[in-house]
């Protein structure tokens, strides 16, 4: 697998645990998007850790 693969792979994993989102609904937003959930829900995270 590329780096690319696994980032989608860690990302994928992350909002679909984190939010609940199925594997069709995360892979339909644009690469962009993605990060920013991602980023949003490590924010929570540490607010609320």
């Amino acid at each position: 697998m590329t780096r690319d693969a696994d980032r989608l792979f860690e990302e994928v994993a992350f909002v679909g645990y984190h939010l609940g989102w199925s594997l069709d609904d995360i892979l339909d937003l644009e690469h962009p998007l993605r990060e920013r959930f991602v980023e949003e829900v490590i924010g929570l995270s540490r607010r609320a850790g």
